[in-house]
């Protein structure tokens, strides 16, 4: 028996309940596995398959739903496997989902928290800022974009968040930058911070840990490291933390962010780049389509 037709026997279907792009290029997309939805606690992530001939690919759980045995993941169409993902429909059906991976988020009360979120992180950052709030913190959200018609998921964080902040690029929202500038802007204003806590690419998962590293605030960050199989056995997502080697999906993948060795992260992140633009443009030229059919 493998491994889809085990998920079938345990009730695990994977259909596609929504999908919705939300902002340009970045998509919502909800599934429909019961399991998951009962074990996966903030900060853990999932492995999908998109179909057949597609390849395991890492998402942070968003949201879930227990009763409705639901799962929601935020995306960005990448590569190959993320065009997959952005061309199914409702009612296709995944070839495989695997989780929930990777250790919960710390979640305490440590007072106030800031919690930083970019690109995928806009979506990703929520079930945590949603447990820091329920366990009692005053939460400050901060996220940014290119642009404000870049921003989404503003609705769920506001609810969850005692202060949000808007950063942009372009200077569209009240404050201009990135995170680690609005960081930087509420420590010069005197704000005090207790623990802060990063998702989204590295540059920014390391500028804002730069910032809060000389205002000795403990520091969390979500590590996007590449990935295969999820549980530390090929050894692909590992990193150096505080100078030793970790695997950022079963030892993470939140990591102090004072402690990441960065350089070696963004080499390692790096090495198949363009090996991955080249399979993206050669599928798209090529007009291979997979069927995905549920």
């Amino acid at each position: 028996m493998n491994e889809k037709d085990v998920c079938k026997e345990v009730g695990q279907s994977f259909k596609i309940v929504s999908k919705e792009a939300v902002v340009p290029n970045i998509y919502e997309m909800v599934i429909e596995a019961p399991i998951i939805a009962e074990k996966v606690k903030p900060g853990q992530f999932v492995i999908l398959i998109p179909d057949e001939m597609g390849e395991r690919v890492p998402f942070t759980v968003s949201d879930w739903d227990v009763e409705k045995g639901t799962v929601t993941i935020f995306f960005q169409e990448l590569g190959v496997s993320t065009m997959k993902l952005a061309k199914m429909e409702v009612g296709n059906t995944l070839e495989s989902l695997v989780g929930p991976l990777g250790k919960p988020a710390e979640i305490a009360n440590f007072g106030t928290v800031l919690l930083g979120g970019g690109c995928y992180g806009i979506g990703g950052i929520y079930p945590i800022a949603r447990a820091m709030k329920e366990a009692g913190n005053r939460v400050i959200t901060v996220v940014e974009a290119r642009g404000q018609y870049l921003l989404y998921n503003l609705d769920k964080l506001k609810a969850v968040s005692d202060q949000l902040f808007l950063t942009t690029s372009d200077g569209s929202t009240e404050i201009s930058g990135k995170v680690h500038d609005a960081v930087q802007h509420l420590l010069d204003k005197g704000e005090k911070i207790d623990r802060a806590v990063f998702m989204g690419c590295n540059f920014m998962l390391m500028m804002s840990s730069e910032a809060t590293k000389s205002h000795g605030i403990k520091t969390k960050v979500f590590l996007n490291a590449l990935m295969v199989d999820g549980t530390g056995m090929c050894g692909c997502c590992r990193c150096s933390v505080g100078g030793e080697t970790k695997y950022a999906c079963v030892d993470g993948p939140e990591f102090d962010g004072h402690e990441v060795d960065w350089e070696e992260l963004f080499k390692r992140s790096g090495h198949y780049l363009n090996d991955e633009v080249l399979a993206y443009q050669f599928f798209n030229y090529k007009g291979c389509k997979q069927d995905m059919d549920g």
